[in-house]
């Protein structure tokens, strides 16, 4: 047999690019371990490294300009707060709209300052009640302007709010939350499609049709529906109205809310009537508040169609809820029923006004709610 050689009289033979460990030198004290670089062309792989990481992002940014997305501003917690912001940096006597999606992207804000001389600021959220927003103004001193409150029933009555975070987010916006906001909103949202929260990978990978466990309620994401500018301006993407296919999606998710057993707030007569008299009382609070400052409010329900619409007129009828809102806060409201002028328009999805019929329905709006706000400040 061939002889062995002790580790402890010599070490054993390694290659360069390998550290030697403790087991290669015993009873020796170890220092601290080195490992060897390779000599490797660095500048050419990172070069290299560099064009494939713009082949790839210009690749995907392809992928979704082809799909018909563009653009545009994220509707983030940092655009909301930095409009919420103007309240409180001199402009508390503008005109504030608040509400949620029928609201934001169905009341347009050139045609508005077209036809009066002055742009609203846009606070309205998407998928959230107006309440919340109202009681934060209601809080604060600085405004004393002019208040437009969207009423989309199965929100305002339920008190979702699934965008409610952005209140307390924006009282406690950091500098570091600030800044990164702004590196956004100049460097990104305005030049990349793929940019966009709904296509990023981790979205796409969620929205996968996974296997659904038993007794799990599966429920689909709202999909992308409307293009934003800087100042939270917002329309309907057009995607919803040029294709049938993707039109036919969004109405389905919307079809998942209305079958299925209710929320367990709200699965009895009582419950449900409970909710709504408390969403109700939190309105009149905070509107007793602000008309202690002067400030004119009208709420409007926005139009709905299809099967949205008798989702809401079942489960959130005129008579109970609408009715008893304005009776109870003593507040002029907007019903699109009530006006010719405010019927009659496009619902790609059911629930929101299509791009060039939100431009028309606001033109039709702006003398209505103009003689209500006049009515209040002149008594």
């Amino acid at each position: 047999m061939p002889s062995s050689t002790s580790n402890s009289d010599s070490e054993v033979a390694r290659p360069g690019f390998v550290r030697q460990t403790a087991s290669d030198r015993p009873g020796v004290a170890q220092p601290v371990p080195e490992r060897d670089i390779p000599a490797r062309p660095w500048g050419p792989i990172i070069f290299a490294a560099f064009i494939m990481f713009v082949l790839l992002i210009a690749a995907w940014e392809w992928y979704w300009r082809d799909y018909g997305v563009t653009p545009s501003y994220r509707n983030s917690p940092g655009q909301w707060a930095a409009q919420r912001r103007r309240i409180d940096n001199g402009e508390g006597d503008k005109t504030v709209l608040i509400g949620s999606s029928r609201v934001l992207f169905g009341v347009q804000l050139p045609v508005w300052e077209k036809a009066v001389g002055e742009r609203p600021i846009q606070l309205s959220l998407e998928g959230t009640s107006s309440i919340p927003v109202l009681e934060d103004l209601a809080e604060d001193p600085n405004f004393k302007g002019r208040l437009l409150i969207g009423v989309t029933p199965d929100l305002f009555f339920s008190g979702f709010a699934y965008r409610g975070d952005v209140i307390p987010y924006y009282h406690k916006q950091g500098p570091s939350q600030r800044s990164g906001h702004w590196i956004s909103q100049h460097f990104f949202e305005p030049y990349f499609a793929f940019y966009d929260p709904d296509f990023a990978l981790d979205t796409l990978v969620k929205r996968q049709a996974w296997p659904v466990r038993p007794g799990v309620p599966s429920r689909r994401s709202v999909r992308k529906l409307m293009i934003q500018d800087a100042d939270r301006n917002s329309h309907m993407w057009r995607k919803i109205e040029v294709d049938p296919e993707y039109r036919a999606l969004m109405r389905s998710i919307w079809s998942e809310r209305f079958v299925g057993p209710p929320p367990p707030m709200m699965n009895t007569p009582e419950k449900l009537h409970k909710l709504i008299d408390t969403q109700i009382s939190r309105a009149e609070a905070a509107v007793k508040k602000l008309r202690a400052r002067g400030v004119s409010m009208v709420f409007i329900r926005m139009p709905s169609a299809g099967e949205y619409y008798a989702f809401e007129q079942k489960v959130f009828p005129r008579s109970s809820t609408w009715d008893v809102l304005l009776k109870r806060t003593n507040t002029p409201g907007i019903h699109f029923e009530d006006h010719p002028e405010l019927q009659g328009y496009e619902l790609p999805e059911w629930s929101h006004l299509s791009a060039s019929e939100a431009n028309r329905f606001t033109a039709a709006l702006m003398p209505i709610v103009q003689q209500e706000f006049e009515a209040q400040e002149s008594k």
